[in-house]
């Protein structure tokens, strides 16, 4: 049986954090609450095979352009079996209805995401996730998580972006 990758539901929010426990106890993935995945649940994805969640992911928005792919996790004893970069391929599309140009993650499987499409880029090419989340961070000095994108269109003829995901015209146009 191939598993159905869907739109997270409400009755989901259990079996989510229960798929990331894992990735949180050995420092993977950064711990999520029931509070925090019950209020987000809309922007997560599950991958289902009959009654049983075997992967999730979610997508957080930074501007109208640019959003993180989080929390992605596969269970132990599926891994391997393309369950992840099919949950990927609906973020992707996720993202894309949402009207996200960029779609970035920080992590520690560079390899994964290279596989995907992204590529590595250094962590001033996305000043909205420093901001927001990485100069309060305790561990922003000692970090081992590494940036990547995916861009999934370019900004219209004529306009460039600018920081904070604002975009104005290009004089040179």
């Amino acid at each position: 049986m191939t598993p159905q990758v869907r739109r997270a539901r409400p009755s989901d929010s259990h079996h989510i954090l229960r798929l990331i426990q894992p990735y949180v106890l050995r420092g993977e993935l950064l711990p999520r609450t029931l509070s925090e995945v019950s209020r987000t649940i809309d922007a997560w994805v599950v991958a289902q095979e009959g009654n049983t969640l075997l992967g999730c992911g979610s997508l957080v928005a930074y501007t109208s352009d640019l959003s993180e792919v989080r929390s992605l996790a596969v269970a132990a004893d599926r891994r391997g079996q393309g369950i992840g970069q099919a949950m990927m391929d609906k973020l992707v599309d996720v993202a894309r209805q949402q009207g996200a140009r960029r779609l970035f993650a920080l992590t520690r499987a560079v390899p994964f995401f290279l596989q995907a499409g992204f590529e590595r880029i250094d962590m001033r090419e996305i000043p909205e996730k420093v901001w927001r989340d990485c100069a309060p961070c305790p561990v922003r000095d000692r970090c081992d998580e590494h940036p990547v994108i995916l861009v999934l269109s370019k900004p219209p003829a004529g306009r460039v972006p600018l920081a904070a995901g604002r975009t104005g015209v290009n004089s040179h146009a």
